[in-house]
C-alpha cells in the first residue's frame, strides 16, 4: 500500500505516539553512530602511516567517506517526512541513494581486492600498486555521478528501468563476489594456513580471513533483501515504496546499519587500527595503558 505524499516536511512520523517517538530517536541514533564511527575510523587510518601503506585501507577510506555522507544525509531522509523516489518533490535527485551505492562498490571491490592478495599474492603486488588501487576508487566514484546526472537528465520511466536493470547486475555481482569468491578465498586461505607452522604470525593471517567472511556475511544481510525486492517490483512493473520513507523501511534501514557494522567489525578485528582509534581518536585512558606500542604498529600490520 503506497502512501500518498504529505503537504509539508515534517518528522519522519507525528510525534504523538511512544512509537513514534521511539522510531524518531532510532533513526537520529543511527544517523550519529554512523557518522561518528565512521569518522574515528577515517582520522585513525589517516593518521596511521603504516595503515595507509596497504591497498585495503585505502578501500577502507573511500567505504568512511561515503558513509559519512550517508550519515548527514540520513537526518534528511531517515528523520524528515520526505520520499527520495524519482517523482517526489523532496527528493534528493538521487545523491543520498548513491551515497550508499558507493559504500556498496567500496566493500566489493575491497572483497575482490583481497581474494586476489590471498589467492594471487606475487601477481598481486605486481598488478595493484597503489595508485592503481587509487584510480579504482576514483573510477567508481566517478561512474556513480555520472549515473546521477545521467538519471537526472532522462525520463522518469527511463531512469526506473535502468535502476531496476542495475538492481539485477547488482545483484548478480554481490553473489558472484560475495559468495563465490569469499568461499573460495576461505579454503585457500586455510590451506595456506595449514602448511605454515604454529605462530602468531599464523594466527593474525587466520583472524583477517575470518574477519574477512564476517564482512561477507553482514553485508549480504544487509543488502540482498532490498536487492531481492527491487528485483520483484522491476518485473512486477511498479514502483514498490510501501512505506512512508527511508526511516519507516526496514529493508532500507539494513544497509544504513551495514554502515555502522561494518566499522565497528573492522575495529573489532584488526589491533592496530583498534588501538589508533582508542589511543589516538578516542582517547581511552585504560587502552593507552594497554595498547599497542607505536613502534610495533607497522609490524603487526604486515603481518595481517
Amino acid at each position: 500500500m503506497n502512501i500518498s505524499e504529505s503537504s509539508g516536511i515534517g518528522t519522519v512520523l507525528p510525534l504523538t505516539s511512544f512509537e513514534n517517538v521511539l522510531v524518531f530517536l532510532f533513526n537520529i541514533i543511527l544517523a550519529t553512530a554512523i557518522i561518528f564511527i565512521n569518522v574515528s575510523l577515517f582520522v585513525s587510518i589517516v593518521m596511521n602511516r603504516s595503515l595507509r601503506s596497504e591497498n585495503r585501507f585505502m578501500y577502507m577510506l573511500s567505504t568512511c567517506l561515503s558513509d559519512i555522507c550517508t550519515g548527514v544525509s540520513y537526518y534528511y531522509a531517515g528523520v524528515m517526512d520526505v520520499r527520495d523516489n524519482f517523482d517526489s518533490p523532496t527528493r534528493t535527485f538521487l545523491i543520498v541513494p548513491t551515497f550508499l551505492g558507493l559504500s556498496y562498490m567500496a566493500i566489493l571491490a575491497a572483497q575482490a581486492d583481497r581474494y586476489h592478495a590471498v589467492s594471487a599474492p606475487f601477481k598481486y603486488s605486481q598488478r595493484m600498486t597503489r595508485n592503481k588501487t587509487l584510480l579504482v576508487i576514483l573510477a567508481y566514484w566517478v561512474y556513480a555521478f555520472i549515473l546521477v546526472a545521467v538519471y537526472n537528465l532522462v525520463t522518469t520511466g527511463v531512469a526506473e528501468a535502468v535502476t531496476g536493470l542495475g538492481t539485477f547486475v547488482a545483484n548478480i555481482f554481490s553473489i558472484i563476489i560475495m559468495i563465490g569468491l569469499n568461499f573460495r578465498l576461505f579454503f585457500i586461505a586455510k590451506f595456506q594456513l595449514e602448511r605454515e607452522p604454529p605462530s602468531e604470525e599464523r594466527d593474525n593471517k587466520r583472524a583477517s580471513v575470518y574477519l574477512i567472511i564476517i564482512v561477507a556475511a553482514c553485508f549480504l544481510i544487509a543488502w540482498l533483501p532490498w536487492f531481492l525486492l527491487m528485483n520483484v517490483c522491476t518485473f512486477r512493473g511498479d514502483s514498490c515504496y510501501p512505506f512512508r520513507n527511508d526511516g519507516t523501511d526496514p529493508l532500507r534501514i539494513l544497509p544504513r546499519l551495514n554502515a555502522v557494522t561494518t566499522p565497528l567489525l573492522y575495529i573489532r578485528g584488526c589491533t592496530p587500527l583498534r588501538s589508533t582509534v582508542m589511543i589516538h581518536v578516542w582517547r581511552i585512558p585504560c587502552c593507552k595503558r594497554k595498547g599497542v606500542k607505536p613502534q610495533n604498529m607497522e609490524q603487526t600490520v604486515e603481518k595481517m
